[in-house]
């Protein structure tokens, strides 16, 4: 062999290594999350501790673009798991046959709605959509006290949401909107004039949280949708002026998911992540310093934050499934049709 196609080889080798160790020869498990920094380099550091030999490579980014990349990557994984995203995104993957099927130790902890009938994803975490505010400018008396608020004229320009499109956040709370119709009359014509409404109300959509959170704050608007736990970390971690009102007709509250790409190049590392990130003591971790609502029973509340314990939120009674099927179908109507109308 000569010396210019044994480099090739050897370079070849080096190229198809790459995605199973680092240079220093540490094994990679790459991750997928919209978590954000403050978890990730939180239970990247933890994690590596535990398990010196593993090298954990994040990506943070928006619950729908984990789904479009895990998608686009369907020939070559590139990413081992998947964590954090409603589960109507899950939903959607895991009938694409992008999951891996994988049984945790915990999972007879967790009623049916917060799992898959087939073990390919599970839930970790309530999400709890509600009305945000900035505190500077309203109080939990004066801001909107339910859904249908928002759209009354003293709110015109006053409502800053992050674009729903890239957000399975978004997506799946107006989602949620159309379903209070959908489900007694099996047509979204209702939902949509409700969204038409909002969208009047609506100045700017924002392209990612931190840009709605900064306008907030800014009172380029006083008021948004976000998610409950997400809220109380930005004023605890930012010292943001929000504050947030539980709508009193209730809201569709979803969970937050986990899930082993299927194919992932280390998979066996990424179920020691998984496992990791969801055992008992990260649970209570999340709970405590990141206000993430468990989803397992077994979690003892003596070790919950007491505001935790204690929350009462009525949820829409909602059929995942189908809203996870026709949610494609809804949000690609409101992008063409309702979206900057108003």
């Amino acid at each position: 062999m000569s010396v210019a196609r044994g480099g090739i080889l050897l370079i070849l080798i080096l190229m198809l290594s790459a995605g199973c160790s680092d240079n220093s020869g540490k094994r990679i498990v790459t991750v997928y999350s919209p978590h954000g920094k403050e978890i990730l380099e939180v239970f990247e550091d933890r994690f590596e501790q535990a398990n010196p030999e593993i090298d954990v490579q994040w990506l943070d980014m928006g619950a729908q673009d984990a789904l479009d990349r895990v998608r686009s990557e369907r020939a070559n994984p590139q990413g081992d798991i998947w964590w954090g995203a409603p589960a109507t995104n899950f939903i959607q993957a895991a009938d694409e046959g992008l999951l891996q099927s994988y049984q945790p130790s915990w999972s007879d902890q967790v009623i049916g709605d917060f799992k898959d009938a087939g073990n390919r994803w599970f839930g970790t975490a309530q999400l709890i959509p509600v009305i945000m505010f900035n505190s500077q400018e309203l109080t939990k008396e004066t801001a909107p006290q339910d859904w249908k608020d928002l759209l009354q004229p003293q709110w015109k320009d006053k409502i800053v949401i992050r674009y729903p499109l890239a957000s399975g956040t978004m997506r799946t709370t107006y989602s949620g909107m159309i379903w209070r119709y959908y489900k007694d009359s099996e047509s979204p014509d209702e939902g949509y004039d409700w969204l038409r409404k909002l969208d009047s109300n609506t100045k700017e959509y924002a392209i990612n949280p931190t840009m709605m959170f900064q306008k907030v704050a800014r009172k380029e608007g006083v008021v948004s949708v976000w998610l409950m736990s997400d809220i109380m970390l930005q004023v605890d971690t930012y010292t943001y002026p929000f504050g947030y009102v539980v709508p009193t007709s209730g809201a569709p509250i979803f969970t937050d998911c986990i899930a082993l790409i299927a194919n992932g190049k280390n998979s066996e590392d990424a179920k020691a992540f998984y496992e990791f990130v969801t055992n008992i003591e990260s649970t209570v971790l999340q709970a405590k310093d990141h206000y993430r609502i468990p989803t397992r029973l077994d979690i003892p509340k003596e070790q919950l934050p007491s505001w935790m314990a204690e929350l009462e939120v009525s949820p829409f009674d909602i059929d995942w499934k189908i809203l996870s099927e026709k949610s494609g179908e809804w949000m690609k109507y409101w992008d063409e049709n309702i979206r900057d109308n108003g």
